[in-house]
C-alpha cells in the first residue's frame, strides 16, 4: 500500500474539490426546506461512488430521506466490507459566529472550515476515496458496500425499517465507520464505544396567556422559574442524576478497565484552557474521561419562553420549553430511560402548572469488541500510518443507528473515525485538519488488506 501516498499527492486537489462540492450542499435534515437538498447529495454521492468504481450504485427511497447505495463484487466468496456514514448535517445557528460561510469550504491554517467538513461528509469522504485508490490500482481484494443515510443528524428514524426491508442487499462481515474521533491529532484511536441517547422536550404551561409581570408577579406561577427549578432538581450536587430508577441497569466498569482508559494522554489544565473554563463539573468519584465515556449524563440542549427581544417586555410568559438529551451506557435502554425521565418530571411539577413531556429520537449504546478481525486491521492500519498502536476509546458521544446494525443485519461495526475535539462538530467554525482527512484515506486504504488477512486466521 505504500503508493497510497503518491496517489494522494497526485489527486489530493481534486479530492478536495469533490468534497467541496458535496460540502456546499446543505443538507440539514432537521430543517424541511432543506428537503430537496437531501436529494441533491444523495445523488452527488452516488455519483462519487460510481466515479470511484463501483459496480452499481443508486439512491433508494426510505419513509424519510434516501438512502444511497453502492457495491464493487470482486468475488462473492471473499469477505464484504460495508461502509456506513451520513450525508445530513446539524443546522448552523448561530449563522453570525462563523468566520466564514459555513457552506462555502474555505482552507485556512491546515484546516477545512465549514458544515460537514468533519460530521460526517469529510470522514465519509476518506472511505469513498480509499476505496476508488483500491479499485484504480486493481489493489481491491475483498468486496466492498456502501449504505450513506441522511437522517443520522436526527437520530435515524426511518433506516432500521430500510435495514429490514433491504437485509439481504446490505449483508456483509463487518461494518466500517469513519464518524468518530482521535484523542490528538496523530494519535491513532479506535472507538471502543460509544453511548447511547435519549432526546426530549418539555413544555411547562402557567395561565392561558401573557401575564403583566408587574399585576401578577408573586401571585401566579412563572413557568421558566418554575422549568428552571424542575431541571436543577434532576442532578444533586454530586453530579448524580436524580431520576429514580436511572442507574438500574448501568453497567459499572471494572478497576481494571478504568485503568486502561486512564492510560490515555489527557491533561486537564489544557483541557480547560482550550475550552475557556476555570474548573471541570461532573459526577463525583469519576474523571473527566469517565465522565463522558463510561458514565451516563442529562444536558439541557436548548431553553425558552418569554420574551427575549430587544429592549424590555415586563410578561410573565404563559409557557416555557426545554429540549433535553441523555446519554446512556451499555445496558441501559432508551425507551425505558425516556419513560423513566417522563414520569418523574411530571411527578415532580408542582400543580400550579401543567406540564407536557414529548420523547424524541434515541438510541442505545454500543460496544466494539476488540478481539473481532475487523478491530485488530484497523489497530493494524493504524500502527501502519501513525507508527503506533491505536488507543481505545469510549466515546460520550452517540450514533444511535449503530446497535440497530447489529440487532438488525447481526453485523458487528468499527469505528475508525478522524476527527478531533477540536474540529468544534455541531457548533459554529466547523473544521477538519487537512492532516487528518489525508491520513484517514491512507490508513482506511491500509485497513483492507490487513482484514483479508485477519479472516483467513
Amino acid at each position: 500500500m505504500s503508493n497510497i501516498k503518491t496517489y494522494i499527492e497526485e489527486n489530493k486537489e481534486r479530492f478536495l474539490d469533490e468534497l467541496f462540492g458535496l460540502i456546499r450542499i446543505p443538507s440539514i435534515s432537521s430543517q424541511a426546506e432543506h428537503k430537496p437538498d437531501m436529494v441533491r447529495t444523495a445523488e452527488y454521492i452516488k455519483d462519487s461512488i460510481l466515479s470511484a468504481g463501483a459496480d452499481r450504485a443508486e439512491v433508494i427511497p426510505s419513509s424519510g430521506n434516501p438512502v444511497v447505495f453502492g457495491e464493487k463484487i470482486v468475488d462473492p466468496t471473499a469477505p464484504t466490507v460495508l461502509i456506513y456514514g451520513h450525508y445530513d448535517v446539524m443546522p448552523v445557528d448561530p449563522v453570525e459566529l462563523w468566520n466564514s460561510n459555513p457552506f462555502e469550504p474555505v482552507i485556512r491554517d491546515g484546516r477545512i472550515w465549514a458544515r460537514g467538513a468533519n460530521d460526517d461528509k469529510g470522514q465519509m469522504f476518506t472511505q469513498i476515496k480509499a476505496f476508488e485508490y483500491l479499485v484504480k490500482t486493481g489493489q481491491l481484494k475483498n468486496n466492498v458496500k456502501f449504505m450513506i443515510e441522511g437522517e443520522e443528524e436526527i437520530g435515524s428514524p426511518n433506516l432500521e425499517e430500510w435495514c429490514k426491508k433491504y437485509k439481504d442487499l446490505v449483508a456483509a462481515d463487518v461494518i466500517l465507520i469513519s464518524d468518530t474521533s482521535m484523542i490528538g491529532e496523530n494519535t491513532p484511536t479506535l472507538t471502543q464505544s460509544l453511548r447511547g441517547l435519549a432526546y426530549m422536550e418539555v413544555e411547562v404551561t402557567g395561565a392561558n396567556q401573557d401575564l403583566h409581570s408587574g399585576i401578577f408577579g408573586g401571585a401566579v406561577a412563572n413557568p421558566i422559574n418554575v422549568l428552571a427549578k424542575m431541571i436543577a432538581s434532576c442532578i444533586d450536587d454530586n453530579g448524580h442524576i436524580a431520576i429514580p430508577g436511572f442507574y438500574d441497569d448501568v453497567l459499572e466498569v471494572s478497576a481494571e478497565d478504568r485503568a486502561m482508559l486512564a492510560r490515555a494522554p489527557f491533561n486537564l489544565d489544557e483541557y480547560k484552557k482550550a475550552l475557556d473554563i476555570d474548573e471541570v463539573q461532573g459526577e463525583a468519584g469519576f474523571s473527566t474521561n469517565e465522565r463522558t465515556g463510561i458514565r451516563p449524563s442529562l444536558d439541557v440542549n436548548g431553553i425558552w419562553g418569554g420574551y427575549t427581544g430587544e429592549g424590555s417586555k415586563t410578561v410573565t410568559p404563559s409557557k416555557a420549553f426545554a429540549k433535553i438529551s441523555m446519554r446512556l451506557v451499555p445496558n441501559q435502554e432508551h425507551h425505558k430511560i425516556s419513560d423513566l425521565f417522563k414520569a418523574h418530571f411530571e411527578a415532580i411539577a408542582p400543580k400550579s402548572v401543567k406540564v407536557k413531556v414529548t420523547a424524541h429520537h434515541g438510541g442505545a449504546p454500543y460496544v466494539s469488541p476488540s478481539e473481532h478481525p475487523g478491530y485488530r486491521a484497523a489497530s493494524k492500519a493504524c500502527v501502519d500510518v501513525f507508527g503506533d498502536q491505536p488507543i481505545p476509546l469510549r466515546s460520550g458521544g452517540s450514533i444511535p443507528i449503530v446497535a440497530v446494525f447489529e440487532k438488525v443485519l447481526g453485523i458487528k461495526s468499527i469505528l475508525m473515525g478522524y476527527g478531533h475535539e477540536s474540529d468544534r462538530v455541531h457548533s459554529p467554525n466547523e473544521s477538519f485538519s487537512l492532516n487528518r482527512f489525508f491520513k484517514g484515506i491512507e490508513a482506511n486504504t491500509h485497513f483492507y488488506g490487513h482484514y483479508n488477512e485477519e479472516m483467513k486466521k
